[in-house]
């Protein structure tokens, strides 16, 4: 009891704020209820959860784990304990942490060059580009960095599309989002929110963002044979942060002919989804359906650092003039040739196949189980996800995951999300299982 008291009184002598001190009264009457084991939280743990609330914004409610090195699969704290990862950093590390491939190319790039700015040429730009347009079949990449900016980027490109190729009226322009999609935190990202905890409090909000029923074909089109001024849809294939929603079969099919047939553009927010995660190189692949705009990042540098792209036609990327977009890291060397490995690495260890029959078997044990307390079970490839009953407490489970060595996190309430990294083996996967199964019982 000494040891989780150390904590509270910390965080008290560091005058730290009363949500703090009540998260962490909760956590440790969360840890006295389960009889978590009491070494997770000895004072050098808790020097550094008291230095984050102390410094850190409070924007963020991480599992009370200290982690400061990773490898593959696994996940090691500073007590030396081992986790399995079963988030992958929201699907970044697909390739595995600190892949031996990816270091060696940071390793060598970074000795060389790794930032010009776009006002000049570098040597890895050009091959990054081609490489990408070669692998997804398109024209042309724009490169960014994270994935809020790359979504942006498409957001600006579908609305400049919309008035110089299909001459929708000046500043009418509208794009259209299912509900309960995410595509990050800027105000943009949120203008198209329809959760109140992402967008309540920072309007006022972008215009002609217009939000409709996922999974829903029928009011896509009325939508769209109702207002010319339409110029795309951006969705993400599967919805992730929403818990893993995957659509019915047919549902991208039908989205891609609708899209075609009124002149509008297919976004693909692949994000998430995209590089093996669904056990397809992109999710849109399940239904052989091309967007007209596809946008990638996370695990296109496997976790090492931020790396997003825009992949679209020539019609529609040269809209945007010189001058008229940019980024000062977007298109560096160091990530452009990162990259280029983060891609090689899945297709060359066929590491989506992996991830549709680890996906599979995953799914098909949770479900066995037969527990009463499962709604369901759900996902593609190695992105899946258990909706439990209201009585269900997923803090408390995932703590308890976490004190049995594996690292997942709730989304939406009651929904806990499994996304292992893409390398994971059969024998690794038992071993999750096995945990996940323990604390479910």
């Amino acid at each position: 009891m000494i040891k989780y008291y150390n904590i509270l009184s910390i965080l008290l002598m560091n005058s730290l704020t009363r949500l703090f001190s009540s998260y962490i009264s909760n956590s440790i009457k969360v840890v006295e209820s389960t009889l978590i084991n009491k070494t997770q939280y000895l004072s050098k743990d808790s020097q550094y959860l008291a230095k984050e609330a102390k410094y850190g914004a409070h924007n963020y409610k991480p599992l009370p784990v200290v982690l400061n090195r990773g490898f593959g699969v696994h996940l090691y704290d500073i007590n030396n304990k081992k986790y399995l990862d079963f988030l992958s950093a929201y699907s970044a590390v697909n390739q595995g942490h600190c892949h031996p491939r990816l270091l060696n190319v940071l390793n060598n790039q970074s000795k060389k060059l790794t930032l010009t700015s776009r006002a000049f040429y570098n040597d890895k730009l050009g091959e990054y580009e081609e490489f990408m347009c070669n692998t997804f079949n398109f024209d042309k990449l724009l490169p960014m960095n994270t994935g809020v900016e790359a979504a942006e980027t498409a957001v600006k490109l579908a609305r400049k599309w919309g008035y110089e190729i299909k001459n929708v009226t000046k500043n009418k322009a509208v794009i259209l989002f299912p509900k309960d999609n995410f595509w990050g935190r800027s105000i943009a990202a949120i203008s198209s929110s329809t959760d109140p905890s992402s967008f309540e409090n920072y309007g006022p909000f972008v215009p002609n963002f217009e939000k409709i029923e996922y999974n829903n074909i029928t009011e896509l089109e009325n939508k769209l044979k109702s207002n010319p001024n339409i110029v795309a849809y951006m969705m993400e294939p599967i919805l992730g942060e929403a818990g893993v929603i995957v659509p019915s079969n047919g549902y991208l099919e039908n989205v891609r002919k609708l899209c075609t047939k009124y002149n509008v553009l297919l976004i693909f927010d692949e994000i998430q989804t995209g590089l093996g995660r669904t056990g397809e190189m992109l999710a849109g692949d399940h239904e052989n359906i091309k967007p007209d705009i596809l946008i990638l990042g996370k695990a296109l540098s496997g976790g090492i650092m931020p790396v997003s792209a825009i992949l679209s036609s020539n019609e529609i990327m040269l809209t945007i003039k010189p001058g008229q977009h940019g980024s000062t890291y977007g298109g560096n060397p160091l990530g452009a040739a990162l990259g280029i490995e983060a891609v090689k690495i899945i297709s060359e260890n066929e590491l989506d196949h992996n991830s549709f029959n680890m996906g599979m078997i995953f799914r098909n044990e949770i479900k066995n189980l037969n527990n009463p307390k499962i709604k369901e079970i759900r996902g593609k490839g190695l992105m899946n996800a258990i909706e439990f009953d209201n009585t269900v407490d997923t803090d408390l489970f995932c703590n308890n995951l976490m004190i049995n060595g594996l690292l997942a996190k709730p989304t939406h309430g009651n929904i806990v999300r499994f996304s292992p990294p893409l390398i994971i083996s059969m024998c690794q996967m038992e071993q999750g299982l096995n945990i996940i199964k323990k604390c479910l019982l």
